[in-house]
C-alpha cells in the first residue's frame, strides 16, 4: 500500500546527512516522499562571495532541489524562515524574515501541519530532543515537528538520529585514514544524538548509498569554503565536514552511511527494533 513520507529538516543538506537513504528507499518502493525545510540555510558557512546579501539562501534552496531530485522526492517546501546561525547568539532578523528559532511555536507548527494535512502524511521524520548535535534550529525542528503532527493527526513521528556509540566509533575509525577539518570535533558525538537503547527503527539503505552520495554532492556550497563563525573571530577555510564524508573511501562510506536510525517517541525503549518505517501503520 503506497504511503506518504514527509521529512522535516532544519537546513538544506541536513536531509542528505540524516535521512537521504530512507527517503530514496521509500521513493523507490513506490511511496510519495516530501521534503520540508524550515530555513533557507542562509547563515551557513560558505565562501564569502556566496554570503553576500541573500545569495547563499537562494543557492542552498536550489541545492536542496537537486538533492531531492536525486532521492526521488515528489515535492520540496520551504516554511519561509531564515537560518538562525550557529554562533553564540542567533543572528539578527533580516527585514521581513524571521529567524526560525524566534518563530512562534504555534505559527511554525501550523505551517508544517498544513503540509501534513494536504499530503495526508503517514509518517513525519523529525529530530530527537537534542536536535542531533544541538544546533538551535535542530532543537526547534523537534518542537515544531511534534506539535505539527499532533495538530494534523499524523499517525507516526520518527525522530531521525544516530546511536551515539556507533557514530563515535565510526568517526574515530575514519580519523585513521582521513584528517578531518579543524571545525570538526570528533568528541562532540560522545554527547550528541540518542542512546542506542532508545533506538526503535534501523533502516537498511545500503542499496541507496549512491543516491545518498549524490544528495550530499548536491550541496556544493557546504562542501568547501569558509566564513566567520562570529564577527572578529577569524575565518575558517578548507574542506568542510560534508566534503570530509565524501572523501571517505567507498567501502568505509557504505559501512558508516548504509543504515539510518530513528526513535519513535510513542514507543517504550528496549523492545524490538523495526526495520520498516511504515510497519503496522493503520
Amino acid at each position: 500500500m503506497p504511503r506518504t513520507l514527509v521529512a522535516f529538516h532544519a537546513h538544506p543538506d541536513d536531509e542528505a546527512l540524516l535521512t537521504a537513504g530512507t527517503m530514496a528507499r521509500a521513493a523507490a518502493e513506490g511511496h510519495r516522499v516530501v521534503l520540508v525545510l524550515a530555513t533557507d540555510g542562509g547563515a551557513g558557512l560558505a565562501d564569502d562571495e556566496l554570503r553576500r546579501g541573500e545569495r547563499l539562501g537562494v543557492l542552498r534552496l536550489a541545492e536542496a532541489e537537486r538533492s531531492a531530485a536525486a532521492l526521488g522526492v515528489a515535492r520540496v517546501e520551504w516554511l519561509g524562515y531564515a537560518d538562525s546561525g550557529s554562533g553564540a547568539e542567533p543572528e539578527p532578523d533580516a527585514p521581513g524574515v524571521v529567524r526560525f528559532c524566534r518563530a512562534p511555536l504555534e505559527e511554525a507548527a501550523e505551517r508544517l501541519a498544513a503540509v501534513l494535512r494536504t499530503e495526508r502524511a503517514d509518517v513525519l521524520l523529525s529530530y530527537d530532543v537534542n536536535g542531533g548535535y544541538g544546533h538551535r534550529d535542530h532543537r526547534r525542528v523537534h518542537e515544531v515537528g511534534a506539535l505539527a503532527a499532533q495538530v494534523a493527526g499524523t499517525p507516526r513521528v520518527l525522530e531521525a538520529t544516530v546511536p551515539r556509540d556507533t557514530i563515535a566509533r565510526a568517526v574515530r575509525f575514519a580519523a585513521r585514514v582521513y584528517r578531518f577539518p579543524a571545525e570538526f570535533d570528533p568528541t562532540s558525538f560522545d554527547r550528541a544524538f540518542t542512546a542506542r537503547a532508545d533506538i526503535t527503527h534501523r533502516v537498511d539503505v545500503r542499496r541507496y548509498v549512491a543516491a545518498k552520495r549524490t544528495s550530499m554532492r548536491a550541496h556544493a556550497s557546504q562542501a568547501t569554503g569558509g566564513g566567520a563563525a562570529e564577527p572578529g573571530e577569524g575565518v575558517q577555510t578548507g574542506d568542510r565536514t560534508l566534503a570530509a564524508f565524501l572523501r571517505v573511501p567507498r567501502p568505509l562510506y557504505d559501512l558508516v552511511f548504509g543504515r539510518e536510525w530513528f526513535r519513535d517517541p510513542s514507543r517504550a525503549p528496549g523492545g524490538r527494533v523495526s526495520t520498516d518505517i511504515f510497519e503496522d501503520l493503520p
